[in-house]
């Protein structure tokens, strides 16, 4: 059963990065607000034998643009299904998410069951700029709390890449944060999201940032390799 977290209201806004898009103050001026038919009747059930896998994230997770059926959560949620995996996928995606903003909303979502949980944030970081640190320990943060809160669970981080015009040493450093913390906290790590994805105009909505149903097919195939292995 896929829906959208009930402990969120998701937000979209544009940018204009090769990753992902900004979450600056004129990007939020056209924002528009998209509605899930899934999210007004989600409810959280913790009696339920359903297994829960929450992915936390920015519009990527969102699935910024597209409807819900196409999103690559929807798309995850399909396919454990006709596997006949009792799982629920829960989007907790928040477009223009940075790595202190989802270290501030975690506690919030977190009052669902969670037994796998996917990291995804970061790049609006390192478009801003962000002093690397920041991040990291954002990222370590958000990560510990999921592990206080429920110990038993598996934790994936998904790995992002900074823009070229950082500088080659703050993108190798920043690259070097999502495997690092996979280490420290015995986590599997999709080495890159966007791996034939991004910066591929067929792959992408107009806005050269955000996949279109075809790239989010192929993001699917970036996760599920390691998503397979704790299931």
């Amino acid at each position: 059963m896929f829906r959208f977290s009930p402990f969120l209201k998701i937000a979209f806004a544009a940018g204009a990065f090769l990753l992902l898009q900004s979450c600056g103050d004129e990007a939020a001026k056209n924002d528009t607000p998209q509605t899930s038919s899934n999210q007004e009747e989600a409810t959280v059930n913790t009696n339920s034998k359903e297994r829960t896998i929450l992915f936390f994230g920015n519009s990527l997770t969102a699935g910024l643009g597209l409807p819900d059926d196409q999103t690559f959560t929807y798309i995850i949620d399909q396919r454990l299904d006709s596997l006949g995996v009792p799982y629920t996928v829960v989007n907790a995606g928040l477009s223009g998410e940075t790595s202190a903003g989802g270290l501030g909303r975690v506690d919030w979502v977190l009052q669902q069951p969670v037994d796998i949980f996917v990291l995804e944030l970061g790049a609006n970081d390192a478009l801003r700029g962000i002093e690397l640190n920041s991040t990291r320990e954002n990222l370590r943060g958000i990560l510990q709390k999921v592990k206080e809160k429920y110990p038993d669970a598996d934790l994936i981080v998904a790995g992002m890449l900074a823009p070229p015009n950082m500088g080659a040493a703050y993108s190798e450093e920043f690259k070097s944060i999502y495997p690092a913390l996979a280490k420290e906290f015995n986590a599997g790590l999709i080495p890159f999201l966007l791996d034939g994805v991004g910066g591929i105009p067929e792959m992408n909505q107009q806005d050269g940032i955000h996949p279109n149903a075809a790239g989010e097919k192929i993001v699917v195939e970036n996760i599920w390799p390691v998503l397979e292995e704790y299931l």
